[in-house]
């Protein structure tokens, strides 16, 4: 007999495999149980990264005696009674795997109540019950996980550093604090505090706490209903953008996602406003009927599926655009450099793309960092971390009026033009022009401008043009594989749907003698090509963007470049028409047009106002 049954402790290692992949796993899984059980109080504490000892103590419903043995059997839960079930998922964690995998590759001991009468103690090596005992009454549970994977060394040895692994158990803790801010969580590593939140329901101050206060007063609330989702949270102005996309969190029903298509959804919503390879920092939540998700689709439950899925990427697209719409978007000069306060943050938080050592805040002193106006009240130096924190504390407070001054702000916006009248006063290097009003100083780069009034001008013409086409004299000539040219018949009515007749010419050789006449000039043979391309690999031609693109070269290619000298007229002109547009703050490509230094900032550097 060859097929057999595996033996419940081999499973429950295969299943680990799927389920703890590093100490964040542990910690995601067994914090996801405590916020089930009605935690409003979560401590996370380990060592070494978690490789040594995770403890987690919440103050939940806990568990009495005959259910915590029951817990640790696999596929054991309280979540789910019918296959019915698995469409109205309320819960973060439902298919009891977690604690039957983690306690199978550590030494695991949980103490947990109800609260009504004494607990139960129960301890467990490689997933076997070694220890029963009685604990004391305190409500909750507190469960350690001490020498992860130490009969499992294969996995141990693909561990990364304690930096790496401690980057990913601060994200772990940061996802979990922004998809559930009325819950308290800290993190302490080898005793010394990383995280607190305070619990009290206010994103944006998570925000804060996790970014830097200077990054929660660039973002913008959001607040959108349709028929089947209420989408509610913050989006970063275009102003305020990093490197990659791991500042995006999406978070559904509570529980924190990953999905590619609401990215780019988002991504789309800026459109151009976001310059090329930077994203922006976002904090979705979106609640929907359970009905309309399927969190059953991935071993870890980052993955789902949605099942009106077109209508939610189309509705925060729209919402994120026209949030925009009433937003002036231009970004003072004289402000904090962004690396410095990004650096200033980055040495109390850890975000998992960090591998820089990892700083102890408790060697390190600070003085008279507080903010203006903010008194010192001790006369020894403080830690970084007890500055920093006291700092944080005094510019959250201000944060509660964030959300007031921008409904004033949006209210003036809504009854004013998006940006101002600017007064051209000349040129810098003939590349940027100078312009006031009484607001203050601005500088605008020329080029841009005009990019964006002609890259808007030619999207809107490029959009009108269906059927018009661009007879050659002498026709292009297009040699293809012979997989190309099988494809390129496949798709021959698709092809000349969109205005693009290719014509044999022997074996794999096609000519074209016609073209859209929205090509731009000089690059109608590698329009074609990508045409040809995208078919080939995607089965269809995405024609809203091949236009979009093709825009964004024309606009450029045909604005003024820098060193080009404008009269007064010409600049005035230049500003008038920029203000017309439905953009005016970025080029096609996301950089920004205009600059503002208001007259405070130009009266503090020149010592007029201290």
């Amino acid at each position: 007999m060859k097929i057999q049954t595996m033996p419940d402790v081999l499973a429950n290692k295969i299943a680990a495999g799927e389920v703890v992949e590093r100490p964040a796993s542990v910690i995601k899984e067994l914090v996801e149980n405590s916020i089930d059980a009605g935690s409003t109080v979560i401590k996370v504490e380990v060592e070494e990264a978690g490789l040594r000892k995770i403890k987690i103590t919440d103050n939940g419903f806990g568990m009495d005696s005959a259910d915590v043995e029951r817990a640790f059997l696999r596929h054991a839960t309280s979540k789910i009674r019918s296959e019915n079930d698995l469409f109205h998922v309320r819960t973060l964690g439902f298919r009891g795997e977690a604690l039957a995998s983690i306690a199978a590759v550590s030494q695991l001991t949980i103490k947990t109540s109800t609260g009504a009468e004494a607990g139960t103690l129960l301890s467990l090596d490689g997933g076997q019950i070694v220890t029963r005992d009685r604990s004391d009454a305190r409500q909750g549970t507190e469960i350690t996980v001490e020498h992860l994977f130490y009969n499992t060394p294969a996995r141990l040895k693909h561990m990364k550093t304690i930096h790496t692994e401690l980057g990913h158990i601060t994200d772990v803790i940061n996802r979990l604090s922004l998809s559930h801010p009325k819950i308290k969580f800290e993190l302490y590593h080898n005793e010394k505090r990383l995280f607190q939140s305070n619990g009290r329901g206010d994103l944006i101050q998570i925000i804060a706490q996790i970014y830097g206060v200077s990054v929660a007063k660039k973002m913008l609330k959001i607040d959108h209903k349709t028929l089947d989702y209420h989408i509610t949270g913050y989006i970063s102005k275009p102003e305020v953008t990093r490197s990659n996309r791991s500042f995006i969190s999406t978070i559904i029903n509570g529980r924190f996602i990953r999905n590619i298509p609401l990215n780019h959804a988002i991504l789309k919503g800026y459109h151009t406003l976001l310059p090329i390879g930077r994203s922006p920092i976002v904090v979705l939540q979106i609640a929907m009927d359970p009905i309309l998700v399927d969190v059953n689709v991935h071993p870890a439950k980052l993955e789902v599926r949605f099942s009106k899925e077109k209508e939610l990427y189309q509705a925060i697209e729209t919402m994120i655009q026209e949030r925009f719409r009433r937003e002036t978007l231009i970004p003072d000069a004289l402000v904090k450099k962004a690396k410095q306060a990004e650096t200033e943050q980055e040495s109390f938080q850890f975000e998992h793309t960090k591998k820089t050592p990892l700083v102890d805040p408790t060697n390190m002193t600070i003085e008279n960092q507080q903010p203006s106006g903010f008194e010192q009240k001790q006369t020894q130096p403080k830690t970084a971390i007890e500055a920093y924190e006291e700092k944080q504390t005094y510019e959250l407070d201000q944060l509660d009026s964030v959300d007031n001054n921008q409904a004033v702000e949006l209210a003036q916006v809504e009854q004013t033009e998006r940006i101002p009248v600017m007064y051209p006063i000349g040129q810098h290097h003939g590349t940027y022009i100078v312009a006031e009003n009484e607001q203050g100083l601005y500088m605008i780069d020329q080029h841009a401008a005009q990019e964006r009034i002609k890259y808007e001008f030619f999207r809107d013409k490029i959009g009108q043009v269906e059927r018009d086409r661009q007879q050659l004299l002498i026709p292009l000539q297009f040699d293809f594989s012979k997989q190309e040219a099988l494809m390129l018949e496949q798709y021959q009515a698709d092809l000349e749907d969109v205005g693009l007749f290719f014509e044999h010419f022997g074996q794999s050789t096609y000519l074209v003698r016609s073209h859209p006449t929205w090509f731009p000039t000089g690059l109608e043979e590698e329009t074609i090509r990508d045409m040809v391309e995208q078919i080939i690999r995607d089965g269809k031609i995405n024609l809203s963007k091949l236009r979009e693109e093709a825009a964004i070269l024309m606009a450029c290619k045909r604005s003024i470049k820098a060193n080009h000298h404008l009269n007064y007229d010409e600049m005035f002109e230049l500003l008038a028409e920029l203000r017309t547009t439905t953009d005016p703050f970025t080029c096609p490509h996301g950089r920004p047009i205009i600059i503002h230094f208001s007259t405070y900032e130009m009266e503090k550097l020149f010592k007029r106002v201290m």
